[in-house]
């Protein structure tokens, strides 16, 4: 006897979601609660077609927005990291050492630049001290501001500036005792374009102040005579001044009358001096120099002074890259 098929049991019924939504388990809390108290979703409270869940896109975006603004609050440490000491790499461009400063020559290579008693011949010798003109006819000013600058460096013979950078490396003073000259020599290192600019502004004083007065601190004038001084070539660039600093010039314009070599001076005047200004710049480094005197200068002292410190000083930077 054939038995019955048993009954199959029938198939759930399938929950059908609208299209374009998801059945994914809804987060705990308040979603969750109502989602259980109102059971499976009726027709009329399925949303519409091509739609999502707005209310979890909305939580989603809350998130978001809440990061942003904990990441703002922080002032962005998030992308700068940790704050902490700043290693030595990074220190500010200002402390560290400047790549357009060149090599200093040592002092031992800035001293084999310099010229000596036996370079002028028998009637010098080192210096016994200041000569006394200095005081009596340089110590002066002017109205014009190149022609007081002018002043300045036949005084203080800081004809590349008064900062640590430009301290001479390097120094000589010479007495003609003779006719009375006096010459101090310099060697001193920088950058050639700061040199070429000193060396320019030079250049420029014959025509800026060709003739000028300048007064001491007793209110005494004199007259002030800048001409070119011709030299030989030697170095990369040189440039070269005679200066004459006299009594003022009579009304009828005849030149300042020129010292016989005698010394006649008062405490407030007399006598002509003439000082020779000469710079040459030799790559990095440069020759200073003034000879002055009150009688008449000695051409091949100032000369003599420029061919010889100008080879001097091109062996001693030849020497010292040979070193390195």
């Amino acid at each position: 006897m054939q038995h019955a098929p048993a009954a199959r049991p029938s198939p759930a019924p399938v929950r059908r979601l609208p299209p374009g939504t998801t059945d994914r388990p809804l987060p705990a809390g308040a979603t969750a609660s109502h989602h259980a108290a109102t059971g499976p979703l009726l027709a009329a409270d399925q949303p519409p077609r091509g739609t999502t869940d707005r209310p979890l896109l909305a939580a989603a975006l809350a998130a978001v927005l809440a990061l942003t603004a904990s990441a703002c609050v922080g002032g962005g440490r998030g992308t700068e990291g940790p704050v902490g000491p700043v290693p030595p790499t990074a220190q500010s461009p200002a402390v560290l050492p400047s790549a357009e400063l060149p090599p200093v020559l040592t002092r031992g290579q800035a001293r084999a630049a310099l010229v000596g008693a036996d370079d002028l011949g028998e009637a010098w010798e080192p210096t016994r001290g200041a000569a006394t003109w200095r005081d009596e006819l340089l110590k002066a000013t002017a109205e014009r501001p190149d022609c007081r600058r002018l002043l300045d460096v036949l005084y203080t013979e800081e004809l590349f500036g008064t900062g640590a950078a430009t301290a001479p490396r390097a120094t000589a003073a010479l007495d003609d005792v003779d006719g009375g000259a006096q010459l101090h020599y310099r060697v001193t290192s920088y950058r050639a374009a700061d040199l070429d600019r000193t060396l320019a502004w030079l250049g420029t004083l014959p025509d800026a102040c060709g003739r000028f007065e300048a007064r001491d601190a007793h209110g005494t004038t004199r007259d002030v005579r800048v001409a070119d001084l011709a030299l030989p070539q030697a170095g990369d660039d040189r440039r070269g001044l005679r200066v004459t600093v006299g009594d003022p010039a009579p009304d009828d314009g005849e030149e300042p009358r020129a010292d016989t070599g005698t010394d006649t001076r008062t405490d407030t005047g007399g006598g002509v001096l003439t000082v020779d200004l000469v710079a040459v710049r030799v790559g990095d480094d440069a020759i200073s120099l003034s000879n002055g005197t009150l009688g008449t200068p000695a051409d091949d002292a100032t000369r003599t002074s420029v061919e010889v410190g100008a080879d001097r000083l091109t062996e001693a930077r030849r020497q010292g890259r040979a070193q390195v």
